[in-house]
């Protein structure tokens, strides 16, 4: 049976670790782990962040209330496959969780939260996670293809929108403070930027 680890300090953050690793760890600390590496979250997102995050999923909670795709939002475990093979705990090798997903495929639902791409991601900025937001879950969710993934910027007041277009992101027009935000994988969802940015 495995070692349960109660404390973050135990953890030797230059190794690599599993899906099987993480669900043994039972400590306060919120982490993901991308291609097996360690990434300390942020203890609480801040309040502005928090608000965005609320303002988008009551959006996307009201495109969503009659459809077939469910709507989660963080902390809510997706468990990536390696090279869009593995399946066991064992072979998993990234954990993230995502400010909000949307997934259609009930399939890839289970108690533990998601396995496999989610059909749209999107993640809020934040002063420490800007640099893994834009360079690691870029590559991450293209090769697991997320069919779209946003990335909001609060300090600029903006979002860029990817779609997954032939296995590579295709980047959208930059949407501004007062432009439109519209999905082109559910064509139907859409709404003025400003709205959730406005204090």
């Amino acid at each position: 049976m495995a070692t349960i680890i109660t404390d973050i300090n135990d953890l030797d953050l230059s190794k690599s670790y599993t899906y099987a690793d993480y669900l043994t760890w039972n400590f306060q600390e919120r982490l993901e782990i991308l291609k097996g590496k360690i990434f300390k979250m942020s203890p609480a997102p801040s309040r502005k962040h928090q608000e965005i995050s609320a303002k988008i999923f009551r959006k996307f909670d009201r495109y969503f209330e009659n459809k077939l795709c469910n709507i989660y939002y963080a902390p809510f475990d997706v468990r990536l496959k390696n090279f869009k093979k593995s399946t066991s705990d064992k072979e998993i090798t990234t954990v993230v969780q995502p400010d909000i997903c949307v997934i259609c495929d009930k399939e890839k639902l289970d108690d533990r939260g998601c396995i496999g791409a989610p059909d749209l991601i999107i993640e809020i900025l934040s002063p420490g996670n800007s640099k893994k937001e834009m360079d690691i879950k870029f590559d991450l969710y293209e090769e697991n293809e997320v069919k779209e993934y946003w990335i909001v910027e609060p300090f600029q007041k903006s979002i860029l929108i990817y779609t997954l277009k032939n296995d590579k992101y295709i980047g959208l027009k930059p949407i501004a403070e007062e432009g439109l935000v519209h999905s082109p994988l559910f064509p139907e969802l859409t709404f003025n930027v400003e709205e959730i940015f406005r204090d």
